[in-house]
């Protein structure tokens, strides 16, 4: 894995690290602040605790691969699959209509973005395995 690789992957932990902290630390603050959310439903802080749980996870995973690419690079594959599986809850929330297209685009930075560059790099990493 390239110095890049790792230090993307360092990155993408850190702001993935940074949500999931403020989301089990100030869950009714988080949802509140976070453009769309209060949209999606009524606050449930369990639910934000059990995602923000995930999202640390993630970030845990990601800076385990900027560590120590070659041994945890599956990590990398559990962090993606989580993040592109939380993409196609959103993508299928907008098909079935709950949410719609500017939902979408709002959730592009946060949701997609995230999604595609952890699979991105998973790409890269099983190449290299």
């Amino acid at each position: 894995m390239r110095r890049w690789e790792r230090a993307a992957c360092g990155l993408l932990g850190l702001g993935l690290g940074a949500n999931g902290l403020f989301m089990l630390g100030a869950p009714f603050i988080w949802y509140e602040a976070v453009p769309g959310v209060v949209k999606t439903g009524p606050f449930n802080g369990h639910f934000v605790r059990d995602i923000g749980a995930a999202y640390l996870v993630c970030a845990f995973a990601l800076a385990a691969v900027a560590w120590r690419p070659p041994k945890a690079w599956p990590a990398l594959l559990a962090a993606a699959g989580f993040l592109v599986l939380h993409a196609g809850v959103h993508l299928f929330d907008t098909v079935c209509g709950r949410s719609s297209l500017g939902d979408l685009a709002r959730d592009l930075p946060g949701v997609f973005l995230p999604a595609l560059a952890a699979s991105l790099l998973v790409w890269r990493a099983a190449g290299e395995a």
